[in-house]
C-alpha cells in the first residue's frame, strides 16, 4: 500500500466552508433542526461530531458530551513511559470543534439514556434531547476479575488510559532500583490496542538499557502468543532487547498483592519492583445504563453499515467498545473510521436516504520499538451482505518488514494527521 496516500485517506475534504457550517449553528440545538448528541470524546466521539457538522453543512446540530475538559491521546502514550515525549504532548483542546466546525461541547457525564423519550441525563445540565445518540464509551477494566488488584491503582497502575496513571507508572519506572523487575502482564484478547503492550515492554526495556542496565523486564502473557507483529515484537525481544526483557506466554494472572508487588499466576508466583497488570476490558459501563445486552458480557454488537446497534436500532455505539469484526483491532484508527461510518450514515438516514450498503474501513497501527525506529500493520476492512459483517480485504494492506527510523517519521506523521483529522 502506498504509505502516503493511506496516511492522506485519514482527512476528507469539507462539503462546504467551515464559516458557514458555525454560522448555522448556536450555543444550544436550535428548534426544528435534527440534533444529534455524542457521548464520549475520544477518537471516536470527536471525529463523529466534527464530520456530522462537515458532511451535513452545519444542517444537523450536533452536541459533543466529554467528561474530561481536554482530550488526551491514547496512541503514543507509550513514549511516556519511557522519557520520550511527556504528556502535555499528547493534550489538546476541544475549541476547534466549537470555534471551526459549530460542536457544542458539554464537559459533563452522561447518567442515563432514555431512547423511548429520546432524552439524555447529564449529571450537571440536566436532560438534553436528540434524534440520533452515538456512543463511544470506550472501555472499562474488569480489575474485579483478578483477586486484589481492584482499589489499588496507586500500587499496581494499568496506566492502559492515557493520564495520571500514564504519570504515575513513569515515576514508579524512574524510581526502580538498577537491578530490579518490571512486571508487565497482558490481558487474554481481545483487548484495547493490540500491539500496545509490547510496543511498552519496548520502549520500557530502551530506557532501563539506558538508565538501569541490570535491571529486567517479564512479559507475562496471558495469551499463547503475541497478538500483533509477531515476528516484528520477537526479533526485538531477542535482538537489542534479549538481555532485558523475558517473554512468558499463557501467564494466566489469578491475584495480585499490592503491599508485596506479587503476582500468582497459574503456574508460578513473580515478585516485581514495579507490577503493571493491563486488565480484561469490557465496553464502557453507559452501555449497561441503556439496557444494551452485550455479546460474551463484554462488547456491543452492531449493524456495520450503520455503527447501530443491533439490539436498539437508533442508537449508534463505536469505537473500543464494540464488538470487533474478524481480523479488527481495537484501534484508535479504527474508532476514527468507525465515526466517519456513522457520521455518513447518519446524515443520510436523517435526510430520508439509505446508507452507503459497503462500506469500507481503513486502520493502520504504529509501534515504536526504542526512541526512533518503529513498525506498522496497515488493514482494509470492507461489508460483506453474505456474511452480515465486515471482513478483511484480500491482499490489501501491509505489515513492516523490519524496524526502521522511516516508519519512526511516519509513525509521528500518523499521530499527528489523526489528531488534526479528529479535532482541528
Amino acid at each position: 500500500m502506498n504509505r502516503r496516500r493511506f496516511l492522506h485517506s485519514l482527512s476528507l475534504a469539507a462539503t462546504a466552508p467551515a464559516s458557514a457550517i458555525l454560522a448555522a449553528c448556536s450555543s444550544a440545538p436550535r428548534r426544528g433542526a435534527a440534533h444529534v448528541v455524542v457521548v464520549g470524546g475520544g477518537y471516536g466521539g470527536a471525529t463523529t461530531a466534527k464530520y456530522l457538522r462537515m458532511w451535513s453543512a452545519g444542517r444537523i446540530d450536533v452536541t459533543l458530551i466529554e467528561r474530561e475538559a481536554r482530550f488526551v491521546s491514547c496512541p503514543m502514550s507509550n513514549l511516556v513511559l519511557a522519557g520520550l515525549r511527556n504528556l502535555g504532548d499528547l493534550t489538546a483542546s476541544y475549541d476547534r470543534l466549537r470555534t471551526r466546525w459549530g460542536v457544542r461541547v458539554v464537559n459533563d457525564e452522561v447518567v442515563h439514556v432514555d431512547v423511548t423519550r429520546r432524552q439524555a441525563r447529564l449529571a450537571r445540565h440536566g436532560d438534553i434531547g436528540f434524534d440520533r445518540v452515538v456512543l463511544a464509551p470506550g472501555v472499562d477494566f474488569l480489575t474485579e476479575q483478578i483477586a486484589g488488584l481492584a482499589g489499588n491503582s496507586e500500587r499496581i497502575p494499568h496506566a492502559w488510559k492515557a493520564g495520571p496513571q500514564t504519570e504515575l507508572l513513569r515515576r514508579q519506572i524512574e524510581a526502580m532500583p538498577d537491578g530490579g523487575v518490571f512486571a508487565l502482564h497482558v490481558p487474554r484478547f481481545p483487548y484495547r490496542c493490540p500491539p500496545g503492550p509490547y510496543e511498552r515492554a519496548c520502549l520500557v526495556a530502551h530506557y532501563l538499557r539506558a538508565r538501569k542496565p541490570r535491571a529486567k523486564l517479564l512479559v507475562l502473557d496471558a495469551n499463547s502468543e503475541i497478538q500483533s507483529k509477531k515476528a516484528l515484537f520477537a526479533a526485538a525481544f531477542a535482538g537489542p532487547y534479549r538481555d532485558i526483557i523475558e517473554y512468558r506466554p499463557d501467564s494466566t494472572l489469578l491475584s495480585v498483592d499490592a503491599q508485596t508487588l506479587s503476582a500468582d499466576l497459574e503456574f508460578d508466583r513473580v515478585r516485581a519492583d514495579v507490577l503493571n497488570v493491563i486488565p480484561p476490558m469490557r465496553a464502557g459501563r453507559l452501555v449497561d445504563r441503556m439496557g444494551i445486552p452485550l455479546t460474551n458480557g463484554r462488547w456491543v454488537d452492531v449493524d456495520w453499515r450503520t455503527m447501530e446497534a443491533r439490539a436498539l436500532p437508533g442508537v449508534h455505539v463505536i469505537g473500543d467498545a464494540v464488538l470487533a469484526a474478524p481480523g479488527m483491532p481495537k484501534s484508535g484508527h479504527i474508532a476514527n473510521q468507525q465515526a466517519k461510518l456513522a457520521a455518513a450514515a447518519i446524515v443520510e438516514l436523517l435526510d430520508g436516504r439509505s446508507p452507503d450498503p459497503i462500506p469500507t474501513l481503513l486502520n493502520t497501527c504504529y509501534s515504536f520499538v526504542d526512541d526512533r525506529n518503529a513498525i506498522h500493520v496497515a488493514t482494509v476492512h470492507r461489508y460483506d451482505a453474505a456474511a452480515g459483517t465486515v471482513l478483511p480485504v484480500a491482499g490489501a494492506g501491509g505489515l513492516s518488514s523490519a524496524a526502521s527510523e522511516e516508519e519512526g517519521r511516519y509513525a509521528a506523521a500518523w499521530a499527528q494527521s489523526i489528531r488534526a483529522d479528529t479535532l482541528a
